[in-house]
């Protein structure tokens, strides 16, 4: 069984930053693709940045030039840089891994955590 355990999250002031810390049970080599969602009270569940295997990158529209995903293979963590943080960035911030086995698609989360942007 995958775990994904995510750190990093907290109470930070407008134009501040934080680094989320997503930590794998395994070698993040084995998933096809690693990425950071988030959800806003009331609102769904988004995509805010994602990275490969092959260490290709997107980010949603409203954090680029601002998020930064990144990974370190050799401690099997996602990170994600946070920088001029917005109080719409408040949320819930989610770890996700997936890889592919014979056709099916494996999916896995993180327990999230919390980041309040304070205007």
């Amino acid at each position: 069984q995958v775990q994904l355990v995510e750190s990093g999250g907290g109470l930070v002031q407008a134009g501040g930053s934080l680094r989320l810390s997503c930590a794998a049970s395994r070698n993040i080599f084995s998933f096809n693709s690693m990425g950071w969602y988030r959800q806003a009270p009331g609102k769904q569940r988004e995509l805010v940045a994602g990275i490969t295997s092959g260490g290709n990158t997107n980010y949603a529209d409203s954090v680029k030039g601002r998020f930064t995903i990144s990974r370190d293979n050799a401690k099997n963590t996602v990170y994600l840089q946070m920088n001029s943080l917005k109080p719409e960035d408040t949320g819930v911030y989610y770890c996700n891994a997936d890889h592919i086995r014979g056709g099916v698609v494996f999916d896995y989360w993180g327990q999230g955590t919390q980041v309040t942007v304070s205007s």
